[in-house]
């Protein structure tokens, strides 16, 4: 019962524990670190295709990932954007005027995404040949997953936050908190409507925009079809925060950062400083860092 959690939760200590002695020992390791990462993410993206191009009955589970992918999209973040904007009426964000720089090209980082996509689709048309050698590709993509989450922990802890300096930091806990609780209950709801269980809607909910994590890990407890959906889920959200952004920073502060996710410690931040100026940068890292942890502690949780 309990094996799955320990193959997720494992690798992810280790890495972390890892991390703090590079940390501290070892910074020009970072950069590396930095590069395996996204290597394993594209090569996970590629497996998760060819799982999906091996699937019996293909036709009817392409549009299958579309109506989840679609339905847990609409549901988690309209239930995100009527929560933080409550958030943002209880508890205003006042800061100092400034001016709002140029923020970067919105069509390059889509482009960066479409990337992705891309990798997925690469694995889809490999698949499709029907190698022999590509039956073992569930196999590789827990080895692949296992990898992954070992450098995941290690990337949380040297990103330079630790517990204090989050829990000191109240504005990125709330939003952060907000975000969390908004997207299970809007999980809660396209599940009921997509009629799957409760557990599935909570687990493909707790990816929080980290798309590369999330459609791993849910593939591999429900298999290809939902892995996608989640994959494309967290997708989308990336895509339209980086769309509404510059246009609600401004007024609702909280609630443009919130609609990041986890990408507000990476992806993200460039758009969110310099439409949000410097102040941004320490509750938008405190966010991504809450939500980063949370991710793969309740997709674990929720696929058991």
């Amino acid at each position: 019962m309990y094996s799955g959690l320990l193959i997720i939760l494992l690798p992810l200590i280790l890495g972390y524990l890892l991390g703090y002695l590079i940390y501290l020992n070892n910074k020009p390791m970072l950069a590396l670190v930095h590069r395996l990462l996204n290597t394993m993410v594209y090569i996970i993206l590629i497996l998760m295709g060819i799982n999906l191009a091996l699937l019996e009955n293909l036709s009817n589970n392409l549009l299958s990932i579309l109506l989840y992918a679609t339905t847990f999209f609409l549901c988690i973040f309209v239930v995100n954007i009527i929560a933080l904007f409550l958030l943002d009426k209880r508890e205003p964000w006042i800061t100092h005027a400034h001016k709002q720089e140029k923020p970067p090209s919105r069509l390059h980082m889509a482009l960066d995404s479409v990337k992705l996509c891309g990798a997925l689709v690469l694995g889809f048309l490999l698949g499709l040949t029907d190698w022999s050698w590509f039956h073992f590709s569930n196999r590789a993509s827990e080895i692949a997953l296992i990898f992954l989450l070992f450098l995941v922990g290690i990337q949380l802890r040297t990103n330079g936050m630790d517990l204090k300096q989050t829990l000191l930091n109240r504005r990125g806990t709330i939003i952060a908190i907000t975000v969390a609780i908004s997207s299970l209950l809007g999980g809660v709801l396209a599940a009921f409507l997509l009629g799957l269980p409760t557990k599935t809607g909570l687990a493909i909910a707790s990816g929080y925009g980290w798309y590369s994590l999330s459609g791993i890990l849910i593939s591999n407890a429900y298999g290809s079809v939902l892995g996608s959906a989640a994959f494309f889920n967290d997708l989308a959200r990336e895509l339209a925060s980086i769309i509404l952004i510059p246009m609600l920073i401004n007024r609702y502060r909280s609630t443009s950062l919130g609609l990041t996710g986890a990408t507000s410690m990476d992806f993200s931040l460039p758009i969110l400083q310099r439409c949000g100026g410097v102040s941004i940068v320490p509750v938008a890292i405190v966010h991504g860092f809450i939500l980063s942890l949370l991710t793969p502690l309740f997709i674990a949780l929720f696929t058991q």
